[in-house]
């Protein structure tokens, strides 16, 4: 009987756990359409932007200093990376993901790396594998706004103007599909024209070659022109990236909530098979015990 109350209180406790990934995976549904109507709406016209930043990049000129921003530098000594990952867990592979990526690209650079983390989970993780963890920033709002993020762009381009850092990248998730969430690591500074690495957002730009592009003419001149967008375009690629963020985080864990729940189901299924066995079984003994002992006390009166 012990091994029926045993599988009994095991039941019980499964299908608690699985009312819980239940509740968790709807909420994870109602912050995913949430977030996914919000990066819809922002994706076109940050590929637009940075369709225009690197035209920017593409002007004679712009490689001998025509801004801070643009100036590429040569050699490479260190490069900063702003990685973007969840403050919470319960989301699958999303967080593995994106610093496997991280990991692997800083181990191809072959030189010393600045990180700017953005979310708990990849702070926590940096700095127990001893890296360079310069900032950090989590407890981001459920909808953030571009001024929720502009703290982060702003120590990035800090460190970029300041030379302790010689080009920056984003490490972030692209949201594709409720399904499929795709880790990228993408260049930020200093904006360079050529094929971007998001696949998300190759899909609003223009496949025009930069270089046949004409020179635009600024009014009322470079200096103040440029001085006003490329630090605002620049924040606006930082905030798509956290918003991509946000829809594959809540998208990876509405999934890994939804099998959660399913994987619970079969194990309840599982369970009371054995449950209905064990109980039949203890019956079924307990049927041979009196039956044995009336054919003892038969036995015996005889």
């Amino acid at each position: 009987m012990s091994n029926v109350r045993d599988i009994k209180r095991r039941i019980k406790s499964v299908s608690n756990i699985a009312q819980v990934t239940r509740a968790m995976q709807m909420v994870a549904a109602s912050k995913m359409r949430r977030a996914q109507e919000q990066v819809l709406a922002t994706r076109a016209y940050s590929a637009k932007a940075w369709e225009v930043l690197t035209h920017l990049a593409a002007q004679r000129g712009s490689d001998q200093g025509a801004h801070p921003l643009l100036a590429r530098r040569d050699p490479i000594a260190t490069t900063g990376i702003v990685l973007i990952t969840s403050d919470k867990g319960l989301c699958g592979a999303y967080n593995g993901n994106v610093i496997r990526a991280t990991l692997q690209f800083a181990q191809d650079l072959g030189h010393p790396v600045r990180l700017i983390t953005v979310g708990r989970r990849g702070r926590d993780f940096m700095i127990r594998l001893g890296s360079n963890v310069v900032a950090e920033f989590s407890d981001l709002p459920p909808r953030p706004s571009l001024l929720d993020i502009t703290p982060i762009a702003r120590a990035a381009i800090d460190d970029f103007l300041s030379g302790d850092c010689d080009e920056v990248y984003l490490a972030y998730t692209d949201f594709i599909n409720t399904l499929t969430q795709q880790p990228t690591v993408r260049r930020l500074l200093p904006i360079v024209p050529g094929r971007v690495e998001s696949s998300v957002m190759r899909e609003y730009m223009d496949d025009t070659p930069v270089h046949v592009v004409g020179e635009y003419i600024y009014e009322p001149d470079p200096n103040t022109i440029l001085n006003t967008v490329l630090p605002r375009f620049t924040e606006l690629q930082i905030y798509q990236a956290v918003l991509e963020a946000l829809a594959s985080e809540h998208s990876a864990r509405m999934v890994a909530m939804r099998n959660a729940t399913e994987s619970a189901n079969e194990l309840i299924g599982d369970l009371t098979l054995s449950y209905y066995r064990a109980r039949q079984e203890a019956i079924t003994k307990e049927m041979l015990d009196i039956a044995g002992g009336a054919e003892a006390l038969m036995s015996a009166r005889a």
